[in-house]
């Protein structure tokens, strides 16, 4: 039976989006990057990776094609871009472990990248027979998190709480240097804009960190922001993820292979599960799709050792971590999206490759990666994790 192993993981820092150190950088450009410090962190040969698979949202075309050659991999190696909204970049990861225990691939690259500074069109449009079918489908995720907070009595107060606890959780990981073995720098050119004069000018910039956090949040400053939707609503800008640019990649490879190479593997894929829910309440997506995946792999919620369910909204995954009867202490433990950023087809890669480094401190066994997706929807991905 052949096993698909994660050898190696790269990511670039997360920048603020339009704001940041890659508002002038492209997706595909960022992405390559996190590809080629992947395949050089698993000492592999460019030329032996047999396809690069990309999670993106927020941009039309392909991406990981584009991605893999400016990393350096060959023509020879293949690329396809998949989009499942929030959850791209762990069903990329999905798609690469499946492609290598199914089809017979030894080496494939599972990424995840989104530059919401370079939002681009692929959206299509809408469908007047799926608008009546589904009046709900199109409804911004910003507007189902307030319907998650109204319809399940999930607090303001509760969702500033978690909020706050997700700045420190982040700040405290990043003093103590628990991402430096993530991150790649990259250098770049990003765009400065006079306030008064509206003058654009380029500048050297270096993104070798996350720069999108707020280690200096209080609850009383939370309490003070305004409800985006409106008064009586409860989604504010600092109980939601923050909108940024970023990239994230892994290596898989069949055991065997990375066994004969002398390599020692982060962990192993186990499984993957998704799972429908109504559109107007997308953000509970992980109360359907973690039991499915852990009643397939015979296993309770007690069963994992470490949860990264993503920060989409403090409202939706405070939800999901109580209806599921997680222990806080095994979740998101060093704060999520609300603080981390979330460049949409990036978060599942940098949540897989985060929780396999982060299990391997703690001696974990098994780690659960989570998110909501919009549409109406929850995925789930199981990792063994290798100490």
């Amino acid at each position: 039976m052949r096993q698909a192993v994660i050898v190696s993981y790269a990511r670039t820092g997360l920048a603020k989006a339009a704001r940041g150190g890659f508002n002038n950088t492209s997706n595909m450009a960022i992405l390559g990057h996190a590809i080629e410090h992947a395949v050089k962190r698993a000492k592999v040969d460019p030329k032996e990776v047999e396809d690069v698979v990309a999670g993106c949202v927020a941009a039309s075309g392909n991406v990981a094609r584009a991605g893999a050659l400016l990393a350096g991999l060959p023509i020879t190696t293949s690329g396809v871009t998949i989009n499942r909204a929030c959850s791209s970049g762990l069903n990329a990861i999905a798609h690469a472990a499946h492609y290598v225990v199914h089809e017979g691939a030894n080496i494939v690259v599972g990424s995840g990248v989104d530059s919401i500074s370079f939002q681009g069109g692929g959206g299509g449009g809408k469908e007047p027979r799926l608008t009546d079918m589904y009046p709900d489908f199109w409804m911004p995720m910003i507007d189902t998190a307030d319907v998650v907070a109204e319809r399940y009595k999930v607090s303001r107060q509760y969702q500033d709480e978690y909020s706050l606890e997700s700045q420190r959780r982040m700040a405290a990981a990043q003093q103590a240097g628990k991402f430096k073995d993530e991150i790649v720098p990259v250098k770049t050119k990003m765009k400065q804009v006079n306030k008064e004069t509206k003058e654009e000018t380029l500048v050297d910039c270096v993104v070798d960190r996350d720069e999108c956090n707020r280690p200096d949040t209080t609850l009383e400053g939370l309490a003070k922001l305004e409800p985006v939707k409106g008064p009586g609503k409860y989604i504010t800008a600092g109980n939601a993820s923050q909108l940024s640019d970023g990239a994230a990649a892994v290596v898989v490879m069949e055991a065997k292979e990375a066994e004969r190479r002398g390599l020692q593997p982060l962990g192993a894929f186990k499984g993957w599960a998704i799972a429908g829910c109504k559109p107007d309440e997308m953000g509970i997506g992980p109360v359907f799709a973690v039991p499915r995946l852990l009643e397939r792999h015979g296993l309770k919620v007690d069963d994992i050792d470490l949860w990264e369910l993503n920060e989409a909204f403090a409202s939706q995954c405070l939800y999901s971590r109580d209806t599921l009867k997680i222990d806080p202490a095994k979740y998101n433990v060093n704060g999520g999206s609300i603080a981390i950023g979330h460049p949409f087809g990036m978060t599942g890669a940098r949540l897989t490759g985060h929780a396999l480094l982060e299990g391997r401190r703690r001696k974990a066994k098994r780690a659960v990666v989570s998110m909501c997706i919009g549409g109406g929807m929850g995925g789930a991905g199981l990792f063994e994790v290798y100490g």
